[in-house]
């Protein structure tokens, strides 16, 4: 006997953000809204996590007491159509950790670890996203075969509201502005 998975109605149709935000934190989890629409991301890696956790840790402890970085929830980059992203690590004001939902002008950065299968949408599409919402950097981990990540940097340019290319860092990033921080990405 084969049970079918039959995906629920809401799955299937255009919500608002006043539906989303009446769905309890369980509907939510593991989910992005593009233009209206549920995108289900599959569960992460193991490396994927531990790389994005890493990244988190070091980020938070180089912010001081203004910024926060933390991984897994959710930025509302435009309400109409509802678009919701939920970057691998982001880089918020720490004076807005109450505030819901959290919103591009109260965050600094946003990361995005590249998995199979999400290597188009976080190359191309959530960059574009970003951009366009006014997130100042963007920061893309490729996970290279020989075990040492590599981080591509883009810096936003507010005129044109798209990123231009900044520095390729290969297992240790070391950024000075606007807060000190060296990772040591090294084996994940």
């Amino acid at each position: 006997m084969t049970a079918e998975m039959v995906a629920p109605a809401w799955m299937h149709e255009q919500i608002t953000a006043e539906q989303y935000e009446s769905w309890s934190e369980e509907q939510c989890a593991g989910i992005e809204i593009v233009d209206g629409m549920v995108v289900v991301s599959p569960s992460a890696s193991k490396r994927h996590n531990r790389l994005a956790r890493i990244l988190a840790n070091a980020l938070d402890a180089a912010a001081g007491s203004d910024w926060n970085a933390d991984t897994d929830f959710d930025v509302r980059l435009q309400d109409v159509p509802l678009t919701n992203r939920r970057p691998d690590v982001i880089v918020y004001r720490a004076d807005t950790i109450d505030i819901t939902p959290t919103r591009p002008e109260h965050v600094l950065l946003v990361a995005e670890v590249v998995s199979p299968g999400s290597e188009t949408t976080d190359r191309i599409v959530k960059v574009d996203q970003y951009a366009k919402a006014g997130i100042g950097f963007y920061w893309r981990i490729e996970q290279a075969a020989t075990g040492v990540p590599l981080v591509y940097t883009y810096v936003l340019d507010p005129a044109t509201k798209t990123y231009r290319d900044g520095d390729v860092h290969t297992g240790v990033v070391k950024v000075a502005a606007p807060f000190a921080v060296e990772i040591d990405l090294g084996q994940v």
